[in-house]
């Protein structure tokens, strides 16, 4: 994912949907999205066919039809962004989102417990 550029707040919101589903047709990816932002299914084929050449997802025939799957995953572009924006700080990053985001009491003990759940599979590895 080295050389690919950075997906767009709307090529995002089109990966998120891929995510969630694995792939979709345009039909399939505009119909997930109208609720919330009302796209049109001709700037969702244009959106995936943008972000096709930028290799951002990559496409199957079915019938007539094109089914669209991203090319990365969501922890491949949170790794790059980390990279890119904080360079590689994890702890500036999430210091970053403490202070960005109103985190509920339950979500930061949500957020601990996680935390506690990552540091026991890592020393279950060997790492430190």
């Amino acid at each position: 994912m080295e050389g690919d550029p950075a997906p767009s707040e709307r090529e995002l919101d089109v990966l998120k949907v891929l995510w969630e589903m694995g792939s979709g047709s345009v039909r399939e990816v505009a119909d997930k999205l109208a609720p919330e932002l009302g796209l049109a299914f001709n700037t969702v084929q244009t959106v995936l066919r943008n972000m096709e050449d930028k290799g951002l997802v990559g496409h199957r025939a079915d019938g007539r039809t094109f089914v669209y799957f991203p090319k990365h995953t969501r922890e491949q572009v949170t790794a790059r962004f980390l990279s890119k924006v904080f360079g590689g700080a994890l702890d500036q990053f999430v210091l970053s989102m403490l202070r960005a985001a109103d985190a509920a009491p339950d979500e930061l003990r949500e957020l601990e417990q996680l935390i506690a759940q990552a540091r026991a599979a890592k020393q279950r590895k060997g790492g430190s």
